[in-house]
């Protein structure tokens, strides 16, 4: 017997088997268009961490699921149960044979709001993945996850938990939406500008040169930190997977790069060749020959809107368009991207719009902050209900 199991339990708790409370369900419909059932769920439709079922498919289409789900009972992926696939019902259809579909025994003894969390601890899924078998395709079964033990609360302590559980939930998916709705304001703000009437003019127009990168060999060790194109992520430079190179103080100086430097990748595949991020990371880097420097003029353009505006969807059709694509890449030269058309504001109404995207990033990062706090508390409930807490 494990050292967990060998933990003094709280008063009232008792230790159980999964197999003793909760009952797999054997509902099957051979003809689920007939019997009414319109919505099926596969794995694919079961997202790791959500208990929500976001995506379904249409039964009409054509499939050849006939396990049965109604609101309230839970769907545990049995295959690959690594990837923590646990959602609650709340609508009826029909599901995978690689989804179990679990519900309480008697809810008077384990409550089945409780169910999906407890199908969500570490102890569960760390059971789920030890008893599966195959080596491609791994799975499990149920007589194995019946004989998963873990300590029951009361009914009145099962209550407290769903219902700080079910919170801390909420919590979490109100942050996230925050952060969803803080993309969709980003992308409002810069329609609305862009929308307006302002002189169209050529990128060339409005920049002050361009700079192809060094064309040399990087590696783990060397004097300067050397940007490539996996060194831009949603609209800035940073520091992932960086490599080194060793220059001449020559060299150095002539690709050292400087705060308000935009970087553009003109190589990569046809759906990342464009993208575009601003310099503004601390010490000395320089930049690979897949990246093209752009210095702006900065009494008409500032380097952070040309971005904003390179990385739209209406920047990146004007970038596409001059795009020449290889086997396996796409490539925009310095020369076409100084072609790419743009509407220019004033710089007033440049700096108004990114101080208020400023503004909805910053929303967006205190809610991810928040987010993460909540998701810690998730963390902390659900080794509570098995016991593992310190």
């Amino acid at each position: 017997m494990s050292d967990k199991n060998n933990k003094a339990l709280k008063p009232g708790w008792r230790r159980v088997k999964f197999g003793e409370v909760v009952r797999l369900s054997k509902a099957r419909s051979q003809d689920p268009l007939a019997d009414g059932i319109e919505r099926y769920v596969g794995l694919e439709h079961l997202e790791p961490g959500d208990l929500r079922i976001r995506n379904w498919g249409n039964v009409a289409d054509g499939v050849t699921f006939t396990s049965v789900f109604q609101p309230g009972q839970v769907l545990f992926g049995k295959r690959r149960a690594y990837q923590r696939k646990v959602a609650v019902a709340d609508f009826s259809g029909v599901c995978s044979g690689d989804i179990y579909v679990l519900e309480t025994k008697d809810a008077q003894v384990l409550l089945p709001e409780l169910l999906p969390f407890i199908c969500q601890t570490d102890a569960f899924f760390d059971h789920a993945v030890g008893t599966s078998a195959g080596s491609l395709s791994p799975r499990t079964n149920w007589t194995s996850l019946a004989d998963f033990e873990f300590p029951l609360a009361p009914i009145n302590e099962q209550k407290r938990l769903v219902d700080l559980l079910r919170a801390v939930e909420r919590t979490s998916e109100l942050h996230q939406e925050v952060g969803g709705c803080s993309d969709q304001l980003v992308r409002a703000l810069l329609a609305d500008v862009l929308s307006r009437e302002w002189p169209v003019v050529d990128l060339g127009s409005v920049v002050q040169w361009t700079q192809y990168g060094l064309s040399i060999n990087a590696g783990s060790d060397g004097q300067y930190p050397m940007l490539r194109m996996m060194n831009i992520e949603d609209g800035l430079c940073v520091e992932n997977d960086i490599k080194y190179v060793d220059l001449s103080e020559k060299d150095f100086e002539a690709y050292r790069l400087v705060d308000g430097d935009v970087l553009f990748n003109r190589t990569n595949s046809y759906e990342l060749v464009g993208r575009t991020g601003v310099y503004e990371l601390e010490g000395d880097h320089v930049f690979a020959s897949y990246l093209v420097r752009i210095k702006t003029v900065p009494e008409k353009l500032e380097p952070k809107f040309l971005t904003l505006y390179l990385n739209s969807d209406f920047g990146r059709r004007q970038v596409l368009a001059y795009a020449t694509k290889a086997v396996s890449q796409a490539n925009v030269n310095a020369s076409n991207l100084l072609r790419v058309r743009l509407p220019l504001p004033p710089l007033e109404v440049q700096k108004q719009l990114l101080e208020e995207i400023a503004c909805a990033k910053s929303a967006e990062r205190a809610a991810m902050v928040r987010r993460s706090s909540a998701e810690e508390m998730k963390k902390q409930l659900l080794a509570e209900i098995t016991g593992d807490a310190e």
